[in-house]
């Protein structure tokens, strides 16, 4: 698969248009939950996919293959997602409720899904969007990486231009913030 990509990248890198149309098919959906779990925005995570696919056709040439190239466009979508909430002075994007965080609670939660826990579950979902919208940009971008997206933190690191250490300590914030939510009564620990 990755010899095969290579050819892609290749390919739309000599200028072959279909080629680069074959990788925006291949990416755009992976980049847009990204940049829609940073932003909490739909029409802001549209025009950072749109922005980064367009920065990555610009710099295509300089990719060096040091990283795989799905690397490499999600760090340039991060950085757009990143680049649209300061454009638009949006640094606390709201979140929408059906967060895949409230999905994934409800899921993770014992027992059948009766109305209780329904109940429960929309409300730790409430709750975790509230404070997703309450964490700055990096924290809340640190932790979708790392906990979406699989990311180690070397390459949160280096998609957030930080230090290993500032990349642990955004998404130690962010994951206090969350279950400070979850706790009972709210309480942080």
């Amino acid at each position: 698969m990755a010899n095969d990509e290579a050819r892609w990248v290749a390919r739309a890198g000599a200028g072959d248009a279909a080629a680069f149309r074959h990788l925006v098919d291949a990416h755009s959906a992976a980049l847009f939950r990204v940049c829609a779990r940073i932003t909490g925005d739909r029409a802001l995570a549209e025009d950072a996919v749109q922005e980064a696919f367009f920065n990555a056709y610009r710099h295509l040439r300089e990719f060096d293959g040091r990283s795989a190239f799905s690397t490499w466009l999600h760090r340039i979508a991060v950085n757009a997602a990143l680049g649209e909430m300061r454009k638009r002075n949006r640094t606390e994007a709201a979140l929408p409720e059906d967060d895949d965080a409230a999905d994934a609670l409800a899921s993770a939660l014992e027992g059948p899904p009766g109305p209780e826990r329904v109940a429960r579950s929309a409300e730790s979902g409430r709750d975790i969007a509230t404070q997703l919208r309450r964490m700055s940009g990096i924290e809340r971008t640190a932790f979708v990486l790392r906990h979406h997206e699989g990311q180690s933190i070397e390459e949160i690191s280096e998609t957030l231009s930080l230090s290993t250490s500032a990349s642990k300590q955004a998404i130690f914030r962010a994951v206090r913030k969350l279950r400070g939510a979850l706790e009972p009564d709210g309480v942080e620990a």
